[in-house]
């Protein structure tokens, strides 16, 4: 008969020390404690986490000016997905149109914000 595995490979059986594991597992965890939690190193504050300035958003902008803003962004959006949205082959088109429907929507949110905002002066 034939068989599909090999037997294991023979080894030499290894005598069992319980003093030499124990030594072992006190310099194992030794060797844990001092990568993991490093005794031995000053204790630091981090830093505290400064925002990137990339992308700024003035902050004494207006509520008004910063809508208008997002429509114009939005349409511009809608305008652009509604463009790819015909150059793409008909298995995209319609997650194209599906795209441009969600940013026209919020373009409307957005521009009955600037309807309801009234301007105090």
């Amino acid at each position: 008969m034939f068989k599909a595995t090999p037997n294991p490979p023979e080894t030499d059986s290894i005598p069992y020390d319980a003093a030499l594991e124990a030594e072992n597992i006190k310099t194992a965890t030794e060797r844990a404690i001092n990568h993991y939690l490093d005794p031995g190193a000053q204790k630091t504050s981090k830093p505290s986490r400064k925002p990137g300035r990339i992308y700024l958003v003035n902050p004494t902008v207006d509520d008004e000016t910063l809508l208008v803003e997002a429509c114009e962004t939005l349409s511009s959006a809608s305008d652009m997905a509604r463009d790819l949205g015909n150059t793409v082959d008909p298995s995209q088109r319609k997650a194209m149109q599906i795209l441009q429907q969600v940013i026209m929507l919020s373009e409307l949110l957005v521009n009955r914000v600037l309807d309801n905002h009234h301007v105090s002066r």
